[in-house]
């Protein structure tokens, strides 16, 4: 994908252990999070993942199952798992509306961008800010019309969310580009 404008590159630097126990940074993957294009243009970079609770750091376990997601994309979120991934928002865009059985922390690393919930409420989130995410229907729209913005989500499933009797699920399918989380 194409370096969008002004915003730099997405490193990541992951820690481990030498032969003596003592803190070194792990050579294991590149230090930069590739980020891939989606159709619309967005930008995803799968930043960091895990899978079971508590995470077993133990012979690089937890690296192993990066691995394996970096090599087979997850969907958004990842069953008994967290998720660590940048978005790029290009000028004007707002993304689709949806909603994943997870609670998320969305920080906005660059730009200014507006959190939309299905009511027709907006909050306007400028750098550094965050939006805690309950499963809820949203969107995110960059509101720059000239610039691109970035924001750090980090997901973690939570159980099914039940409301009113009806149990509310996963809904991606306007999504483009993304795979469901089943």
């Amino acid at each position: 994908m194409a370096h969008h404008g002004a915003l730099p590159k997405v490193h990541r630097f992951i820690t481990t252990h030498n032969s003596e126990g003592k803190a070194v940074f792990s050579d294991a993957f590149d230090e930069e999070s590739k980020i891939d294009a989606l159709p619309d243009d967005m930008g995803f970079a799968l930043s960091y993942s895990t899978q079971g609770f508590p995470v077993d750091l133990n012979s690089d376990a937890d690296l192993k199952v990066y691995d394996k997601y970096l090599n087979s994309a997850p969907g958004l979120v990842i069953s008994n798992g967290t998720v660590l991934r940048h978005v790029d928002f290009q000028p004007g865009i707002t993304c689709a509306m949806h909603r994943t059985v997870s609670l998320d922390y969305g920080v906005v690393l660059e730009g200014e961008v507006e959190a939309v919930l299905d009511s027709g409420e907006t909050r306007l989130l400028k750098r550094g800010d965050v939006c805690i995410q309950r499963g809820t229907m949203h969107a995110w729209r960059n509101t720059s019309k000239d610039n691109w913005a970035r924001m750090m989500f980090v997901l973690q499933e939570c159980k099914p969310l039940e409301l009113g009797g009806q149990k509310l699920g996963e809904e991606l399918d306007t999504i483009v580009g993304v795979r469901s989380s089943s």
